[in-house]
């Protein structure tokens, strides 16, 4: 093969000042791997918006193509369990940090980071759902591992405007669950409503200074944003209730206390996305083709040009993107 194809490549100078720019490049400028990826569709999830920026430090080797996510079909393969022409998707494994990643038309990756695409998704709707959905899903299944149940109560989801939180009211909902939506954004209170949300509360109710212990409001929750908010959601969560944590939009900080855990006997759930392991994954996608609405994914999907993944990844961070944006690869 002597394809020549497009890339997003973020580098920088001696003097660390990072800059992005759109390049030619060929298959042997991609990293190791054992297989090969024609990429098809990539989306944006907040950390390709925070290594696209710089406000992070996500990168860690340089230069760098970025996306965390990306689904085609496998152009070639040395791995025994993928053959050209397979449709195949992945999420996470450090892609975009410190492997090549998704914003490029072809991706040469280790076969062991992949899994074959669901047959009841296109390229399209894999990075419709894509790292946000699929950790929406993990989210959900440790919730029920843990043993939480429709008739527990309410579950609130946090950041759910965004595309975790956006995910998740979909396939809460569809699961029987009443849900209460934390936003930041009350004017997208009507779509939160068409996603499932059953009481859309403002972001201020979950901001302002952490007690020890506060009223009682949900069974369980699936928190995005960390920091205050997962604290004050922890303080509010019924005894013997569970917090899945999958974010720190609001920071790494977690200024809480012991008392839920010690007086209402409540469990914090960290979900990790990036590296877990492919029976767990290949469940969530199983999952997910089964018991997503897909017809909801458009109403919280934008289609963006390769070329405007740039000033996307500002508007993401800045809070205006609604939901999911999914960008086809030239």
């Amino acid at each position: 093969m002597a394809e020549r194809f497009e890339a997003i490549l973020i580098s920088r100078d001696e003097a660390k000042k990072q800059s992005v720019a759109i390049v030619e490049l060929g298959l042997d400028d991609l990293m190791e791997g054992d297989v090969v990826v024609r990429v098809r569709q990539t989306t944006m999830n907040y950390k390709d918006a925070l290594a696209l920026t710089g406000r992070a430090p996500v990168v860690r080797r340089w230069p760098m193509i970025p996306g965390v996510d990306f689904a085609g079909e496998v152009a070639e393969s040395r791995h025994p369990d993928f053959r050209p022409g397979d449709p195949v998707l992945l999420n996470g494994w450090g892609v975009g940090e410190t492997h090549y990643g998704g914003y490029a038309g072809y991706a040469r990756v280790k076969g062991d980071w992949l899994i074959h695409r669901p047959a009841g998704l296109t390229a399209e709707q894999a990075m419709e759902i894509g790292t946000a959905g699929y950790t929406a899903m993990l989210c959900v299944m440790a919730l029920e591992r843990y043993g939480t149940k429709p008739a527990a109560g309410p579950v609130l989801v946090t950041g759910a405007a965004g595309g975790v939180g956006s995910v998740a009211i979909a396939l809460l909902a569809r699961l029987g669950f009443e849900v209460i939506a934390s936003t930041g954004r009350t004017a997208e209170a009507d779509y939160l409503a068409s996603l499932g949300a059953a009481e859309i509360i403002g972001r201020d109710e979950l901001s302002g200074p952490v007690k020890p212990l506060a009223k009682e409001r949900w069974a369980a929750g699936i928190d995005t944003v960390g920091s205050t908010t997962l604290a004050n959601a922890l303080s509010m969560t019924r005894y013997g209730g569970a917090i899945a944590a999958c974010g720190l939009a609001g920071g790494m900080d977690l200024p809480a206390s012991v008392a839920p855990f010690i007086l209402r006997g409540i469990s914090l759930l960290g979900i990790d996305s990036v590296m877990a392991p492919r029976a767990r994954r290949e469940e969530a996608w199983a999952r997910i083709e089964a018991e997503l609405d897909l017809g909801k994914l458009a109403a919280m999907t934008r289609r963006i040009a390769f070329e405007d993944i740039p000033e996307a990844a500002d508007d993401l961070l800045a809070g205006k993107v609604r939901g999911r944006l999914v960008i086809a690869v030239p």
